[in-house]
């Protein structure tokens, strides 16, 4: 119980201080940045923390499934501390050497949760992510300009995209690890736990690209859309099924991923909407 109070610590600190940027700001090109970078943050955590085995967090929030419980621990800094303090940096308008600053704040961080001994490295340093995370807070200010001023095709569908990826990963991986209601099994890795996040990373970066897909084709009934990505939830999760790969553990399991995806194209298409406006004023 101990280490889960520091991880809860940063969380709460993140959401104050995302809390005071949108009192400040009043914009929701703000909300948008945050979910950008909260998405980007999950893509290279994909690479680098499941695939990859770059380090491992023990939080302690849950008992007897270490790797979601590291997992736990990745969100509190890439769904909270990470992309809310680039937030920060981008909306105020902070130049490097608050860049270099915060980066160095959390390399302090880093380095207090390795001799608190909730936090451990495999093959990441402390190095990597002092030169990292420069180059994140960076992205994050050039996103925003990119908000702020009304962005073109390309740069809007990919501030969607990721927008979209930070909403689709929590919404796919949370259930899974507070309530087991499923498991992939695509025999990547040694540790069921593992495979199953591993599996469900690429599914949640292939779903959330069809859902930023499907709301630029013109329908004559809207409808058909929500039609065509529930079936096809329903068939992917049967192949899965039939494929060995997928085991659904409670009788809603199905029913809630087939209402996940009818829920993200209509977030897809409305914040879609939103980012096509002509601007965001400050």
């Amino acid at each position: 119980m101990y280490n889960s109070y520091w991880f809860l610590a940063l969380i709460v600190f993140s959401i104050s201080i995302f809390i005071f940027n949108l009192f400040k700001k009043r914009n929701t090109g703000t909300l948008f940045l945050l979910l950008a970078m909260i998405g980007l943050g999950f893509i290279i955590e994909t690479v680098i923390f499941t695939f990859l085995g770059s380090y491992e967090y023990y939080p302690k929030f849950v008992k007897g499934h270490p790797f979601y419980d590291s997992n736990l621990g990745a969100f509190a800094s890439n769904a909270f501390a990470l992309p809310v303090i680039a937030t920060f940096i981008a909306t105020f308008h902070l130049n490097w050497i608050w860049i270099f600053l915060f980066a160095g704040l959390f390399v302090g961080i880093e380095w207090l949760f390795l001799e608190l001994q909730i936090y451990s490295h495999n093959w990441w340093r402390l190095a990597f992510t002092g030169l990292g995370l420069p180059f994140y807070f960076a992205t994050a200010k050039i996103i925003y300009q990119w908000i702020l001023n009304h962005p073109r095709r390309f740069k809007q569908n990919l501030i969607l995209y990721l927008a979209i990826v930070s909403i689709s990963c929590s919404a796919h991986i949370l259930p899974i690890i507070f309530f087991s209601n499923r498991i992939y099994n695509p025999g990547w890795f040694e540790y069921l736990e593992r495979d199953t996040v591993a599996f469900a990373d690429i599914f949640f970066l292939i779903d959330s690209l069809y859902y930023c897909l499907i709301i630029h084709i013109n329908w004559k009934t809207k409808w058909i859309k929500y039609a065509l990505t529930g079936f096809l939830m329903f068939i992917v999760n049967q192949v899965l099924l039939t494929a060995g790969i997928l085991q659904s553990l409670v009788w809603w399991d199905h029913l809630y991923y087939i209402g996940l995806s009818l829920l993200l194209v209509l977030l897809t298409s409305l914040i879609n909407k939103r980012l096509f406006m002509r601007s965001y004023l400050e």
